[in-house]
């Protein structure tokens, strides 16, 4: 995968109504930043996410801050991570998240970049890992084991399974940051040569 610059991206959401996400990969001196948002319509109502997750050099995150805008008002969640021990916004500390180093913000693709750029994963290769999933919009914190299965690439874009016991099995492709272009029964990238 080629050095990340500034890379912004939008997405349209394909598992609801209506859904569109829009998101950046910044490029920082002790590591990476992703800020997002994403508007979301669906049966059980209307919600703005916005969020921003921090990782080091090697992509393990550092830093989440999460916020959901809707008509039942405002709600965040802010947490902190070093070397896979969690802490939430009041430095209480959260061991049943010891030894995750990505964070899985449901709202959007974009955070499925950390693992596919910390893993390094080669053709045929996968890996089981623990994530902090961020469920969109309740913000509930759970402990997530997930799957990683690289592919050969294909069409100019490199290929990947993403597997979860709460969601099942879906096919994913990715540009050459990590940045998901087309997320099976979720979310397509709008414009991926952007």
């Amino acid at each position: 995968m080629s050095s990340p610059t500034e890379h912004p991206a939008a997405w349209t959401r394909t598992d609801v109504p209506e859904g569109l996400g829009l998101g950046t990969l910044l490029p920082e001196p002790d590591g990476f930043r992703l800020e997002a948002g994403e508007t979301v319509v669906e049966e059980e109502g209307r919600f703005f996410t916005r969020f921003t997750v921090r990782t080091d050099l090697a992509w393990a995150t550092t830093e989440v801050r999460a916020e959901v805008l809707s008509a039942g008002g405002t709600e965040s969640v802010a947490l902190r991570a070093q070397d896979g021990h969690w802490s939430d916004g009041n430095g209480r500390e959260l061991p049943e998240l010891v030894g995750c180093l990505d964070v899985d913000v449901a709202a959007t693709p974009l955070t499925n970049t950390l693992p596919i750029r910390r893993l390094g994963l080669r053709p045929g290769e996968h890996r089981d890992i623990t994530v902090v999933w961020i469920d969109v919009p309740s913000l509930r914190i759970r402990r997530v084991r997930q799957r990683y299965i690289r592919h050969a690439a294909e069409g100019g874009l490199e290929w990947y399974t993403y597997r979860d016991p709460l969601h099942g099995e879906y096919r994913m492709s990715v540009d050459g940051n990590g940045v998901v272009v087309d997320y099976e029964r979720f979310a397509r990238r709008l414009h991926p040569g952007t």
